[in-house]
């Protein structure tokens, strides 16, 4: 699906693009003053009255980088003058959607260009046009008035740019695919100032290094189209074990979970938050009769459950569950506050935490299993997190887009809070690297990682390197971790 920008924004940003081009002389002091006279959105700058709020990230441990600007940008063409004055004033650019960058690189200290304001969804005739900043929460909302959704994540505050840009694995993956797997365009400004359509005929080395390449590479994403599926009722459920049989619970699901249809999406979580628990959780797609079938082999493998629940609910009202947000509407399943992206009504709190991942090519051996398990039985605060790939994910060739682990079992995910969560995720990750390997998720983008290239994107790692040099020779787009 192709969206064409208004003749208004054509002429500006094209109008832009040929006047930054041209420019040869060097840049003097950055003039903030006409970068915010020019935009529709606004620009909120140090002084402002809403800067401390505007800077911050999802995660309070970024709250120290403060920003020269952070422009709310309207449109494309807002997007466009602000690429285009970073260029020319030689400001450093830093991306934002959600702002859920685990190494906060959705912030620096140049200007800060936020799609948060171009959140508009839409649906016609099975396909979805959904704005770069469209929070998850309402994503799934407004789709849901037409009967039907996408493949995506559960983070409720995630922007939709963020997600699909690196992949997307999410709780109907194993049916659906990754939300990059239903990308069907993506409409960009690029380095030079230019709003491009991406997608299989227009662009398609953009279109591919797009579906799994990671955000803030190779431009500002502002819009996509994505093909949709409908929706039905589901079943979700969540199991508890006592922590005595973690081991054999986990290696009970990883056996289990690549033999259930597509239609089964489960995780498991290994947790020391509030004591030590072993979880699986899961969505089916389908009634709860057959999804306790599938659910009783699981349980005789591992033993009786400490607690359990199976409920049948409607597909929107599972997703609300999975993003943590069931007792809560969806204007409350947002940050408090008055910004684009976030409501008045918000109830959603920050969270100061540190991650790293993994992505499981082949099944933890006992020994590691014993290991994982050691590892989050240490003192602290911290949950490892198993999402189950497969189906559908596992059916798309590794070179067919940039993301490359169609071959994973599961992703992992160490995820730890306050005090010691940086030295217990590095600590972690480290142990368990010699029985997962070196293979990791980009959205879950690590700064200490070694080998990041590799890990993240393997064989695909050249293809991209090459789009970059030919899209963005000059590097406007510039991440510690960037193709």
């Amino acid at each position: 699906m192709r969206t064409v920008p208004d003749r208004r924004t054509f002429l500006r940003i094209g109008g832009m693009a040929a006047l930054s081009l041209g420019a040869t002389t060097a840049p003097g002091a950055p003039d903030w003053n006409a970068l915010g006279r020019g935009l529709d959105g606004k620009l909120i700058r140090p002084g402002d009255a809403t800067y401390d709020s505007a800077r911050r990230l999802f995660n309070p441990a970024f709250d120290g980088v403060r920003p020269a600007g952070v422009a709310y940008c309207a449109n494309p063409s807002d997007v466009a003058e602000c690429v285009n004055f970073a260029r020319r004033m030689n400001v450093p650019l830093a991306v934002r959607s959600g702002g859920h960058s685990y190494a906060g690189w959705s912030t620096g200290t140049g200007l800060v260009v936020d799609v948060s304001r171009m959140s508009k969804v839409s649906h016609a005739s099975g396909r979805a046009t959904v704005g770069a900043g469209a929070k998850l929460v309402d994503v799934y909302d407004r789709l849901a008035a037409s009967g039907v959704s996408i493949p995506a994540g559960t983070c409720a505050t995630v922007g939709m740019s963020g997600l699909a840009l690196g992949g997307g694995i999410g709780v109907v993956s194993r049916k659906y695919g990754l939300t990059c797997d239903v990308m069907e365009s993506v409409q960009m400004v690029t380095a030079d100032g230019r709003l491009l359509t991406c997608d299989a005929d227009h662009n398609p080395d953009l279109y591919w290094a797009s579906r799994g390449g990671g955000g803030g590479n190779l431009g500002v994403a502002v819009s996509f189209g994505f093909r949709t599926h409908p929706t039905r009722e589901v079943t979700t459920f969540f199991l508890h074990w006592p922590w005595a049989k973690a081991a054999k619970a986990l290696r009970a699901w990883q056996a289990w979970s690549p033999t259930t249809p597509d239609a089964m999406w489960s995780g498991m979580h290994l947790s020391r938050e509030n004591g030590l628990d072993v979880e699986i959780v899961g969505l089916y797609l389908g009634g709860r009769a057959a999804c306790e079938k599938l659910l009783d082999r699981l349980a005789d493998a591992i033993g009786a459950t400490s607690s359990s629940s199976v409920r049948q609910t409607s597909y929107s009202h599972a997703m609300m569950v999975m993003a943590g947000c069931s007792t809560l509407s969806v204007a409350q399943c947002h940050q408090p506050g008055s910004l684009p992206g976030q409501a008045r009504g918000g109830k959603l709190s920050r969270d100061d935490s540190r991650a790293k991942s993994h992505m499981a090519y082949r099944p933890l051996s006992e020994a590691g299993a014993k290991a994982l398990v050691a590892e989050v039985a240490r003192p602290g605060n911290h949950t490892v997190l198993l999402d189950a790939l497969g189906g559908a994910v596992g059916r798309v060739r590794p070179e067919a887009t940039a993301f490359p682990h169609r071959a994973a079992l599961y992703s992992v995910q160490y995820y730890a809070h306050r005090a010691g969560a940086a030295a217990w995720a590095k600590k972690a990750h480290t142990a368990m690297r010699p029985h997962f390997g070196d293979h990791a998720y980009v959205n879950y983008i690590d700064s200490e990682l070694s080998g990041w290239r590799t890990a993240y994107y393997g064989a695909n790692a050249a293809r991209l390197s090459q789009i970059k040099a030919a899209r963005d020779p000059g590097r406007l787009f510039r991440l510690p971790q960037g193709i």
